[in-house]
């Protein structure tokens, strides 16, 4: 079965990271990018919203090509890409808009607060010295 790293953000920018193994994964999988999904699956009440993600060697998801398989496609701008001159054109690899078990990392936007849980002051203390 499939293992993911799930990165959760909240409005107020600030992330949490989740593993789901084995039957947890199971609902993510066959998931395209841009689908709600509830958050119940990582106890939390409310909407999960996936946003993207990248595979085992770190290909990205993108959102506009269809189908789980990596593809080389022409890109001047976005995801994939990150610096490109004015009219210049690159060949990348970027996989499909699908989740499959060859995922590792998907990144997801919680619509609600995330409870984060804070070590107390002394713990972090005692690790500086």
């Amino acid at each position: 079965m499939a293992t993911f790293k799930l990165n959760i953000s909240d409005k107020k920018g600030r992330t949490i990271t989740k593993e789901v193994k084995e039957k947890e994964a199971g609902p993510f999988l066959g998931v395209t990018v841009g689908t709600e999904l509830d958050a119940a699956l990582i106890g939390e009440a409310g909407k999960l919203k996936i946003t993207g993600g990248s595979d085992k060697s770190g290909v990205p998801l993108r959102a506009d090509i269809h189908g789980g398989a990596r593809k080389y496609i022409l890109l001047s701008q976005g995801i994939g890409l990150r610096d490109a001159e004015n009219g210049q054109r690159i060949r990348k690899l970027v996989r499909g808009n699908t989740v499959t078990e060859e995922v590792y990392q998907l990144n997801c936007s919680f619509d609600g607060e995330l409870k984060i849980e804070e070590k107390p002051a002394e713990e972090s203390a005692e690790k500086k010295a």
